[in-house]
């Protein structure tokens, strides 16, 4: 009778070390899933406003300027921009370039940091517009 022996784990839990790649990927999925199912909640939301006169369009303008709304909308443009960002990265590395582990984390710190950037710098042209 043949013995069995336990089948080995995956090492991928024990050699494997947190990295700002690591995190970009997870985060990639994470803002997808927010523009999907909150970006399309408030699209959906501004175009039943639209479509049902001033008054609802009035209700929706006030809870989008409130400041959770704008923390929302904030939040939202983020996901957009961290989920291109990182889209870009992967559509780069798919021609296999940026596999390196220097260029690949330094891609990673760059997604997040333009998303930051590019979120600063619409939001700041949106409030000095609106003023």
């Amino acid at each position: 009778m043949a013995s069995t022996r336990p089948r080995p784990l995956s090492p991928h839990l024990t050699i494997w070390r947190w990295g700002p790649h690591m995190a970009v990927s997870i985060l990639h999925r994470a803002t997808g899933v927010a523009l999907s199912i909150a970006g399309l909640a408030i699209l959906t939301w501004w175009l039943m406003a639209l479509a049902l006169g001033p008054e609802a369009y009035a209700t929706f303008s006030d809870a989008a300027r409130s400041p959770i709304g704008i923390i929302v909308l904030v939040a939202l443009t983020w996901s957009f921009f961290q989920h291109l960002l990182s889209g870009i990265r992967h559509l780069v590395m798919d021609t296999g370039a940026a596999f390196e582990l220097g260029v690949n984390k330094t891609s990673a710190i760059l997604t997040v940091v333009g998303s930051i950037i590019l979120t600063a710098l619409l939001w700041a042209w949106f409030l000095g517009a609106f003023k």
